[in-house]
């Protein structure tokens, strides 16, 4: 390869970042040609050029895993926190729907849950979002006898369904209720091929726990979680509490900050779980509550 042709190879790569350069594998339908060409490695070895505008990314989510022992460890110098704004929440379901897909997951057997509620009979009811809450203290992970489920130092909570042996002790411990059990075989994705690892959830396995696992797999990659991004109100912030740093993919703000000025609060609190989700008030609410649908 001659050196300004390897030069050019070599810029493209990194513009790209994770866009997986495999040759004819990563044209697409398109016949439209554009005056842009870039240099790439075919897989054959041969170094060849094409129009730009054909290079098709592919979904990191379905093309990186890390191992079970891998997923162990929490991605170093980060502490995984959620704030959830009550008064944004309108129950649209994208966070939910976002969730199963990336999850494959079926609608009987939901990670998020949004509960319709009201706090008196005077009051005007409103939607909360609900998930598994990360808690610094998890009463799921102290009962599991086979250490299936794990806490890690970036303060995520994790199930290894390679461990689990469907005993639900976790369930039966979690005041939350945010684990789900495989009562039947999960359908798998046609097209996924790697290793199972706890930070995709994927693939799943019947007679094991799952739940909401804050995306760790996206968090390597500097990505936010599925929900987050989905959320067409900007209900749900997610961020670095050791950076004191949290978004909802629109606005960056700070962290203490934002529960100090609008009165943050973690849910059950009192149970002496410390959970890393908290929430904030229904007050000021973007539009007035309407009936739709609800989980149970």
């Amino acid at each position: 390869m001659k050196s300004e042709e390897r030069r050019s190879f070599l810029k493209l790569g990194l513009a790209l970042g994770g866009t997986a350069l495999t040759g004819v594998g990563c044209l697409n339908s398109k016949s439209d040609q554009s005056e842009e060409k870039v240099k790439l490695l075919s897989t054959d070895g041969k170094l060849v050029e094409v129009d730009a505008s054909k290079i098709q990314e592919v979904d990191h989510h379905h093309h990186h895993a890390m191992s079970r022992s891998e997923s162990r460890e929490g991605i170093p110098g980060k502490k995984f926190v959620m704030v959830v704004d009550l008064a944004r929440c309108g129950n649209a379901r994208k966070c939910i729907e976002s969730c199963e897909k990336a999850h494959h997951i079926p609608h009987s057997r939901p990670f998020i849950k949004v509960l319709k509620i009201q706090d008196n009979p005077d009051s005007s009811p409103y939607w909360m979002p609900k998930k598994c809450y990360q808690c610094d203290n998890p009463p799921c992970v102290k009962v599991c006898p086979v250490s299936a489920t794990y806490k890690r130092s970036d303060g995520i909570v994790l199930i290894d369904n390679e461990r689990c042996i469907g005993c639900r002790f976790c369930m039966s411990a979690c005041p939350y209720s945010a684990r789900v059990f495989n009562w039947s075989a999960p359908e798998q994705p046609a097209d996924y091929d790697l290793p199972y690892s706890p930070e995709t959830s994927v693939p799943s396995k019947i007679g094991t726990v799952e739940k909401c696992d804050f995306c760790p797999d996206m968090l390597r990659d500097d990505k936010l979680p599925h929900c987050v991004t989905s959320c067409p109100n900007g209900a749900l912030y997610f961020g670095d509490k050791m950076a004191d740093s949290v978004t909802n993919g629109d606005e960056t703000v700070r962290f203490r900050k934002l529960l100090e000025d609008k009165g943050g609060y973690r849910y059950l609190e009192e149970l002496g779980t410390e959970p890393n989700v908290y929430y904030l008030p229904p007050v000021d609410r973007m539009f007035p509550f309407e009936e739709m649908e609800e989980d149970s």
